[in-house]
């Protein structure tokens, strides 16, 4: 017989959740400068993927719950595929492609993912990767892609990876229980009787989310920040919010430059991500107004993983993240303003316990009926609109199969009822914005993605256009906009005048912190990043 193991709490959440419309892959486009030897890439996965037992794994289910089981009739060759695109524009049809795949399942009976290399891509090749989150988070596949590349064209082919790189899980349960639930449960949780009404409660709390306040008293911190999740009202109703069709658009940009980026969150005080996150902003915001929509008001919530790795979970798979919610200020049109105001509410979320109370509620639907984890986790996903990635990937040029890596982004799933998914990668001293879109909702994502650069260029525009015998810090800047516009600079309230371009004088480099944040200590509470 097959060796089996319990598949966790958390990962079976993850493989619950695949809906027709919105199903949980992790989809990657990898686009490379020369062709790639198809040969050479097999030869690759077979030494170097399949040294991680998960890709040699299926699903198996039975009365007690899902397991892993290795396949006995695995074949590589049902999982790497070789294809062309049709003639048309390259870029065009990728993205079609890259659509299509996102919106068909993986085939359940046999180890959950696939890869599709593309020849003759502009000159060179493309690499589209699809696995399924109940294999791993986004940081683990980043660390499991790397693996498969090389720092020069010519690296030797290595052998397979020693049985102890398998990418086994700490206990199927050991996570969940000694750094999730049992914190979790010493607030909140812990007032109920998991007996055999526990589930009867925990469903009575999501559908009256009030009760949880009275709960909240007997605890602290994590207790509050689940009653603050189970109450928390929905973002704005807008056209990027609604019931998704199931079929996926994607688009994404050019590499913008990474220097370029961080000298002008130097000149302002703010670090990549807010300016990142406010050009996310000002493209949704702009999109909007293309189409005739009221924006006054309008904010878009994102839902944003937070890494929950420690060091001793490096080399694992499975899942290891929270979530912080995000509110992006789309009615502000004064880019200054826009950024000053992001930075302030990253600035908040530092510190938040919303991360490990996300990922224990994940993990307590992973133990439910599937239909109390499909109810608890449309209420959180019915509160945003978006789901929203930041990833810092390395900044010297890889080699994958022998064939360079020129740009690379991905998109990881959007749950329940949410539509939309926006990716940010660094790599190689660039950053890539990647958008996926339910086409119920947005059918032409490649408008908002044209909008990320100018919405950063603005800020660029403005400090360049600034004379350079009066320079100013970021301090002075802020003191401005708020003389100026009447208002606190990082204030959401009222609808701002333009505000003189500010003056740059050099400053201390903000600290650069992707949204995911890094691993901490395991006996720290995990820390949200700028």
């Amino acid at each position: 017989m097959s060796k089996r193991e319990r598949i966790s709490p958390v990962d079976t959440a993850w493989l619950r959740m695949d809906r027709p419309t919105n199903l949980m892959m992790i989809v990657g486009v990898m686009i490379f400068a020369g062709p790639m030897d198809y040969a050479r890439l097999r030869r690759t996965l077979e030494a170097r993927l399949l040294g991680y037992r998960r890709f040699r794994q299926k699903v198996v289910h039975d009365a007690t719950g899902a397991w892993w089981e290795d396949d006995a009739d695995f074949d590589l060759d049902r999982h790497l595929h070789h294809m062309a695109l049709p003639a048309g524009d390259h870029k065009t049809e990728l993205q079609n492609m890259a659509a299509d795949l996102l919106s068909a399942p993986l085939d359940p009976n046999r180890p959950l993912w696939s890869f599709h290399l593309v020849d003759n891509y502009d000159g060179g090749s493309a690499l589209v990767v699809r696995i399924h989150h109940c294999i791993a988070d986004g940081i683990a596949l980043i660390g499991v892609m790397l693996s498969l590349t090389d720092p020069k064209a010519d690296a030797a082919e290595r052998p397979a990876p020693p049985p102890e790189m398998g990418g086994a899980d700490d206990g199927p349960d050991d996570f969940f229980w000694n750094r999730v639930f049992e914190p979790v449960t010493q607030g909140m949780i812990s007032a109920i009787n998991f007996g055999t009404q526990a589930w009867l409660k925990y469903f009575e709390l999501l559908t009256h989310p009030g009760q949880v306040l009275d709960y909240s008293r007997q605890g602290a911190g994590m207790a509050a920040e689940l009653a603050n999740l189970l109450i928390m009202p929905s973002d704005s109703q807008t056209r990027y919010k609604g019931k998704p069709g199931g079929t996926k658009a994607v688009a994404w940009t050019e590499p913008m430059p990474l220097d370029e980026i961080k000298a002008v969150g130097k000149a302002l005080g703010c670090s990549v991500n807010d300016l990142l996150l406010s050009a996310v902003a000002g493209a949704l915001r702009a999109y909007l107004v293309e189409q005739g929509d009221p924006i006054e008001g309008v904010e878009v919530r994102a839902m944003v993983p937070v890494n929950m790795r420690s060091r001793a979970d490096e080399g694992k798979l499975g899942n290891r993240f929270g979530l912080v919610t995000l509110l992006l200020p789309v009615f502000m049109d004064n880019p200054f303003e826009r950024v000053f105001e992001v930075r302030r509410r990253m600035a908040a979320l530092k510190g938040s316990y919303q991360p490990v109370v996300a990922l224990g509620v994940l993990a307590a639907t992973g133990l439910a009926p599937k239909f109390v984890q499909d109810i608890a986790l449309d209420i959180l996903a019915n509160k945003a609109s978006a789901v929203m990635t930041n990833v810092p990937g390395p900044q010297q040029p890889l080699y994958l199969a022998g064939a360079r890596l020129a740009q690379q982004m991905f998109w990881v799933p959007q749950s329940g009822d949410i539509g939309m998914g926006v990716s940010i990668l660094s790599y190689n001293g660039s950053v890539q914005f990647g958008l996926v879109t339910d086409r119920h909702f947005v059918a032409d994502p490649e408008r908002i993605v044209a909008r990320f650069r100018p919405e950063f260029e603005k800020l660029v525009y403005a400090l360049l256009l600034e004379p350079w015998e009066e320079l100013r810090t970021p301090a002075e800047i802020e003191q401005s906009l708020e003389a100026e516009l009447g208002v606190g600079a990082c204030a959401p309230a009222r609808k701002p005048r333009k505000p003189r371009a500010p003056r740059r004088k050099a400053a201390a480099p903000a600290a650069e912190t992707p949204i995911i944040a890094p691993p901490a200590a395991a006996a720290e509470p995990p820390s949200q990043a700028d």
